[in-house]
């Protein structure tokens, strides 16, 4: 084993994984990897894409890891060269390190804690009961980052209080900091987020980031094994608590009346709270209210639908991050057409990511339209206005500030009014909403607009062409 090269340890590497998986999977995903070197027991594989590192990552770390350290020892690891994806022949490769599975910097530090009057040490609910030292794991997601949370008008107010609770946990005005919006949106992303930048600045945090689903599931089994004075008296010590989709309490009278008994021991003790869920405090039902009004201490702040420009610079992150490189009407299709959530946002790049690379066929936006239509399709999900209001601009070579202007040049009142015809008949948009994308319009502008297009279509043949040929474009055929 230790005289051998790269490719021999790749090739033992492989005999064992033609025996675990299917001759088809092998195929696909074991085949086209071409071993380049072994350093310091750290072996490097070339993979085609960005995406197949992902889809080994996903799918056959384990796998992978066990055979590589088998084959290497116990030190052993595994780097990916990446081909660069891009719209050039020559590929540059770039190398991502095999990330650890247990990222030590958003760990917590073991917990000291009083035993209670039975001499029975109190139960962690995250772990097997029996233990002698506590270790809370933060249960932090560390891809959910502040750098790669992407700031738009849609966020701001959000992030910032995330930076000033991370340099200031629980010493701020923003206790508790309660995120709410859609889902997609980056509630979870910016909540972890918090959390991470708390860990990298002060380590001997304790920072806990729990699912409120889970939290009750615990709370129950504390009842049921009568522990919920060691329940409460663990989440209790926590310094910073973060809990996700707050709004699964609804309903649940016991649970909210122990999350009341443990707010205000972590708010009165000065620790930091956080919140998210998926309606504003008003709109909260079967909530009591002294726990909404506690919500309401501090700062309350949505997360809204993302506009067109934060839509492109979360493509361009994505792409970065990822090591592709996309052709510019691709990005600005992929962000016109997607504008309900960033989560959305960042699935219809993956798939089109998926169809090319397993494909093998180039990024172009014929590939992009024909992905988007069954992603659109599959996710009822109708064209937007500023999309729509970018085709006719494209087709008429109008720069889209003309569209919004006040100016009354006849080619330019002509391309406004069918942008106005089209968003009534392709989008749920009310007429004012419709009016108020194209200048300051009022609906009875828009309603005139959509008459005057309907009644020059039956009357100017060249005009109905330009209705057809828009339609066409906007229908993605």
């Amino acid at each position: 084993m230790i005289n051998k090269d790269h490719d021999g340890i790749w090739q033992s590497c492989l005999e064992v994984i033609k025996d675990n998986i299917s001759a088809q999977a092998f195929k696909t995903w074991f085949a086209p990897i071409v071993p380049v070197k072994i350093e310091n027991n750290i072996l490097t594989i070339q993979v085609p894409s960005h995406f197949f590192y992902e889809w080994l990552e996903e799918n056959y770390i384990n796998l992978l890891s066990r055979v590589v350290k088998k084959e290497i020892g116990s030190e052993g690891s595994l780097e990916y060269s990446i081909l660069m994806e891009s719209n050039h022949k020559n590929a540059v490769p770039y190398t991502v390190k095999l990330p650890t599975q247990n990222n030590n910097s958003i760990r917590n530090v073991p917990v000291s804690i009083p035993l209670n009057h039975d001499e029975k040490q109190i139960r962690n609910p995250f772990i097997i009961p029996g233990l002698k030292k506590i270790n809370i794991e933060s249960n932090l997601m560390p891809q959910f980052t502040l750098d790669n949370f992407i700031e738009g008008e849609c966020n701001r107010l959000a992030r910032a209080s995330g930076y000033a609770i991370a340099n200031k946990p629980g010493g701020t005005a923003f206790n508790p900091l309660l995120i709410y919006g859609a889902v997609g949106l980056g509630k979870t992303h910016l909540a972890n987020a918090i959390g991470i930048a708390i860990k990298e600045k002060q380590p001997n945090k304790i920072v806990l980031y729990v699912q409120s689903e889970k939290f009750a599931h615990q709370f129950i089994d504390a009842i049921k094994n009568q522990t919920t004075n060691d329940f409460v008296h663990f989440y209790q010590m926590i310094d910073v608590l973060i809990i996700d989709d707050v709004q699964f309490f609804a309903g649940k009278e016991k649970t909210q009346d122990v999350f009341f008994s443990i707010f205000n021991h972590l708010h009165q003790n000065g620790k930091q709270i956080v919140l998210t869920s998926d309606k504003a405090p008003v709109e909260l039902q079967g909530m009591e209210q002294r726990l909404l009004s506690r919500f309401k201490w501090g700062l309350s702040a949505d997360l809204s639908v993302p506009d067109l420009e934060t839509r492109i610079a979360v493509l361009h992150k994505k792409m970065h991050g990822s090591g592709i490189e996309l052709p510019k009407d691709v990005v600005e299709y992929l962000a016109y057409s997607i504008n309900t959530n960033i989560r959305e946002i960042e699935g219809a790049l993956n798939t089109l990511l998926a169809q090319a690379s397993l494909n093998k066929k180039a990024i172009t936006l014929e590939l992009a339209k024909q992905m988007v239509d069954k992603f659109v399709k599959n996710t009822a999900r109708e064209v937007s206005i500023e999309y729509i209001q970018k085709v006719v601009c494209d087709y008429f070579d109008l720069p889209i500030e003309m569209l919004k202007s006040k100016t009354r040049k006849r080619e330019v009142v002509q391309a406004r009014q069918i942008s106005m015809y089209f968003s009534k008949k392709m989008t749920k948009s009310s007429l004012a909403n419709i009016g108020a994308h194209c200048g300051g319009k009022d609906h009875a502008t828009v309603l005139h607009a959509c008459r005057t297009v309907v009644n020059l279509s039956e009357t100017d043949k060249q005009f109905k062409a330009y209705l057809e040929d828009l339609e066409k474009k906007l229908t993605l055929q």
